[in-house]
């Protein structure tokens, strides 16, 4: 069923069940999250997050974490979503064709009308058609992205390989091992989001794993893309971080 989303162009892709927090001050997205605020009690207060393809910044956030409570390439042939809207000089701003959603959860209103936000990413959609029209913010008719069944036993046995490889590879950027452990889940949904937000990759490849339809595609993608990395930081000897360092970094907004 498609529906109609507000859309937050960002310089990071977001992922289902993964923490961003975001600190708004351009007026434009100060209405969107009015617009948010003042919705019905029980209607889902989400609005979708999708990455800038082309044509400069947009209000960013610190990079997604994993919740601590407890997706496939554009078909050939398909155009991608046109016009994706104007930054305030004019200039035009091209978006991915996949994002995610981003449910609010918390809002803090700061003294000069700013508000700092939090948000969690909830499902994956697929932009059907863009609308920079109707409100000062973008909009958007997009198609939900459910995840696939039928790859469920091949993720089963790809999970452990992802959780073995991505823990070598924290090691090479981590000294304390209790704290990964404690950090990594089970479930091969979870871990491959978890592995896509986290690992030191490009905004390009995090948004190839957004868009692969299913975990089994994305754990096999993520093996890839882990033992590239770890390659990477074993020849350049590289300086322990933070999970979160990890993440794509801030920008302002």
């Amino acid at each position: 069923m498609d529906a109609r989303l507000p859309v937050f162009p960002l310089g990071t892709v977001l992922f289902p069940g993964l923490v961003l927090p975001l600190h708004i001050f351009e007026a434009r997205y100060l209405e969107l999250m009015q617009h948010l605020i003042n919705l019905p009690d029980g209607t889902p207060r989400e609005f979708g997050v999708v990455a800038i393809r082309s044509g400069g910044s947009a209000p960013v956030a610190n990079g997604p974490e994993q919740e601590r409570h407890p997706g496939q390439e554009r078909p050939a042939g398909r155009p991608d979503p046109e016009p994706a809207g104007r930054q305030p000089d004019g200039a035009p701003v091209t978006l991915h064709e996949v994002g995610c959603t981003a449910e609010l959860r918390q809002v803090t209103e700061l003294p000069d009308g700013r508000l700092d936000v939090v948000t969690v990413g909830r499902r994956r959609f697929r932009i059907a058609e863009v609308d920079e029209e109707s409100t000062p913010y973008l909009t958007a008719e997009v198609e939900w992205l459910p995840e696939p069944t039928g790859q469920e036993q091949l993720a089963d046995l790809l999970a452990p390989r992802v959780l073995a490889v991505f823990r070598r590879y924290l090691t090479l950027v981590r000294d304390d091992r209790d704290e990964i452990s404690e950090q990594l889940p089970d479930d091969p949904t979870v871990l491959s989001h978890l592995v896509a937000a986290t690992a030191a990759l490009t905004l390009t490849d995090r948004q190839r794993l957004l868009a692969t339809p299913d975990t089994a595609g994305r754990l096999t993608a993520e093996l890839r893309l882990l033992n590239r990395e770890a390659a990477l930081l074993r020849q350049v000897r590289a300086v322990p971080v933070s999970l979160t360092e990890l993440a794509v970094p801030a920008s302002p907004n």
